[in-house]
């Protein structure tokens, strides 16, 4: 009896084991842990809007353009006050650059007021004034386009490349070999671009990315094929990467076409700031601002002008994974 009790045990648990098997195995069954869809990480990319940004005479309002930094701030980091959005990205005793564009003089530079709202907001969040530079590689392009320059004391540092010269070890990546400015590598632990949305003769558009070419020292070597793959290989030098925490993207006044110099037949006032830090998602959503200007003006798109900006689908690619140019990736917030 004891054999026979034996064996019909080994029989039981063989059938209740095939028959679990063949449950998962086979149709999952009713016990199957239901697993969830994954998440979808977005990449934000704040557009900041103020149609009364202008005064009576066509200058921005410092006022209104702080107005509108701190909403795109806040938004962009899920912070009720700026400066609480500001602390997550600075801390005191830091050293941050403004790498600003200077290069469309005074109708097309970044604009003066939105940078004196970054400085003013980033000593708020603990920043010392003479912690701050902000520079691009010309001194007197800077001053052409009316920035007020200063290279000493307590107050805010505003100077180009020029007056401090570039590193003499070339920085080396995929096709970039350049030597680059003191400053990025001297003076700043935090870099925080500031851009300005317009159009370029050869890159298609020049936004977060193309504004390191302000950074080295021999930027006219890579223009050839659209600045590609120069642009996406200048922007994964660490010494640019390591430090980039934010792009705050002037569009208070813009170009579609005719860049990058001034053109001011081709230039619009969007009244906006466009603000994320991820420079790949930034870029191309700037791209179809500027396509949808492009369209509105009855002008080609950039791609049938032949200057589809590729750069910014290399910037994206497994080598770089500088960010993402899917718009499907990509979470545009207009505020």
């Amino acid at each position: 009896m004891s054999a026979m009790r034996s064996a019909s045990r080994r029989d039981f648990l063989k059938e209740c084991l095939s028959g679990a098997v063949l449950g998962a195995s086979g149709t999952m069954g009713l016990l199957a842990p239901s697993r969830p869809a994954p998440v979808i990480t977005k990449s934000k990319v704040v557009i900041a809007h103020d149609d009364q940004l202008r005064d009576a005479g066509s200058a921005v309002d410092s006022l209104r353009v702080l107005d509108l930094l701190d909403r795109a701030m806040q938004s962009l980091l899920d912070r009720d006050q700026p400066i609480e959005a500001w602390k997550r990205l600075v801390l005191p005793g830091d050293r941050v650059g403004l790498k600003v564009n200077a290069l469309g003089g005074r109708g097309l530079a970044s604009n003066l007021q939105l940078v004196e709202a970054i400085c003013g907001r980033l000593q708020e969040a603990g920043v010392k004034a003479s912690d701050i530079v902000v520079w691009d590689r010309d001194t007197d392009e800077m001053e052409r386009s009316g920035f007020h320059i200063s290279t000493g004391g307590s107050g805010v540092l505003c100077f180009g490349t020029d007056r401090v010269d570039y590193e003499q070890e070339l920085a080396t990546f995929g096709s970039i070999g350049s030597r680059l400015s003191r400053i990025l590598t001297q003076r700043c632990d935090v870099l925080i671009n500031v851009p300005v949305l317009k159009d370029h003769d050869g890159a298609g558009v020049t936004l977060a990315l193309k504004n390191m070419y302000g950074v080295i020292h021999n930027p006219n070597k890579y223009h050839p094929d659209g600045c590609n793959p120069y642009i996406a290989d200048l922007n994964m030098l660490p010494e640019i990467r390591s430090r980039m925490k934010l792009t705050i993207c002037d569009a208070t006044t813009a170009q579609y076409e005719g860049g990058p110099a001034y053109k001011p037949e081709y230039s619009w006032k969007p009244n906006a700031l466009i603000v994320s830090q991820d420079p790949v998602a930034l870029d191309y959503t700037g791209w179809q601002m500027i396509e949808r200007k492009r369209a509105e003006r009855g002008l080609k798109t950039l791609e049938g002008d032949g200057r589809k900006p590729h750069y910014i689908a290399t910037a994206a690619d497994g080598e770089h994974r500088l960010g993402t140019n899917d718009p499907a990736r990509i979470a545009v917030v207009e505020v």
